[in-house]
């Protein structure tokens, strides 16, 4: 076979690929912009991510440690928090600005924010501005921290678990001051 068949045969493929994979997000959401390349681009980062990660912990060669309840809820907590902190914040604004436009704030200390662009611009933006997205990411980043810094990883995820509470205090405190108020 000659190298010029072998070229255009490589063409007519990446182009059948890349329409295959245009039609199957047209037949999968019709007259919806889904991401779904770049939905696909995030899952393979993150698999990668967490492929490697495994890989550096089997090099150790340690026994993984026991998974304690207390750990669980203690990033469960963390997790929440951060993803939040991360996905809402005005601080964190800038990291989230590429990739949204602020529409406003839409509750304490939380922004509302509109995902922009289109492909892998847009499914990174839904990431990034949804906390319950966000939440499989700073978990895993904490399972990870929790395997190999234990003591350092316990200590962050409790800075975000007293925030949380903390929160949850002062929504607390404020709806009892407004029931004694009448």
């Amino acid at each position: 076979m000659s190298s010029a068949k072998v070229t255009l045969d490589q063409n007519s493929a990446a182009q059948a690929a890349s329409t295959g994979a245009r039609s199957l997000a047209e037949e999968y959401a019709p007259g919806s912009d889904r991401p779904l390349g770049g939905y696909a681009a995030l899952m393979g980062v993150y698999g990668a991510a967490v492929t490697a990660g495994a890989v550096a912990l089997r090099r150790r060669n340690r026994p993984l440690p026991d998974v304690r309840p207390v750990d669980i809820v203690l990033m469960g907590v963390a997790t929440h928090k951060l993803a939040r902190r991360m996905s809402k914040d005005s601080v964190t604004s800038p990291l989230r600005a590429p990739f949204t436009r602020y529409e406003g704030v839409s509750g304490p200390a939380e922004l509302q924010e509109q995902v922009r662009g289109k492909g892998l611009r847009k499914a990174i933006g839904e990431l990034i501005s949804c906390p319950f997205c966000l939440s499989q990411w700073v978990a895993t980043g904490f399972v990870f921290g929790l395997l190999t810094a234990p003591r350092a990883t316990r200590w962050a995820a409790s800075v975000f678990a007293s925030l949380a509470l903390a929160d949850f205090l002062q929504f607390a405190y404020a709806w009892a001051e407004q029931r004694a108020e009448g």
